[in-house]
């Protein structure tokens, strides 16, 4: 019977944990966080404050290049679109959001 004692004090020491490992656990989940939104997150806002400044500013006039690689110039703007004109009469419309870059002024002529 003091066999059976013995492995029950045993089993009862070896569950116990170091003390201390919490504060570790918890100070690693905190710099895995700041880590995490030091390289994705604040980038990522900072890109879509520009993005979102640089359609804010369109006006006539512009030269820009869409996401997809057109270059136009805007003739017209609307609430949530823009009119491009590509080419002599041809006008496309898209959206304000896919607007990568306002070209400096004489660009598409030089091209």
């Amino acid at each position: 019977m003091n066999f059976f004692l013995s492995q029950a004090h045993a089993q009862s020491s070896a569950a116990q944990q170091p003390q201390g490992g919490e504060l570790f656990q918890i100070a690693f989940l905190v710099g895995l966080f700041l880590l995490f939104y030091f390289i994705a997150i604040r980038p990522q806002r900072k890109r879509q404050k520009e993005h979102a400044a640089l359609v804010a500013g369109l006006a006539k006039g512009d030269e820009v290049v869409t996401n997809s690689g057109i270059l136009g110039k805007v003739i017209k703007i609307e609430e949530d679109f823009v009119v491009l004109q590509v080419a002599d009469n041809v006008e496309l419309k898209f959206q304000k959001a896919v607007v990568h870059a306002v070209l400096p002024k004489g660009t598409l002529k030089a091209i």
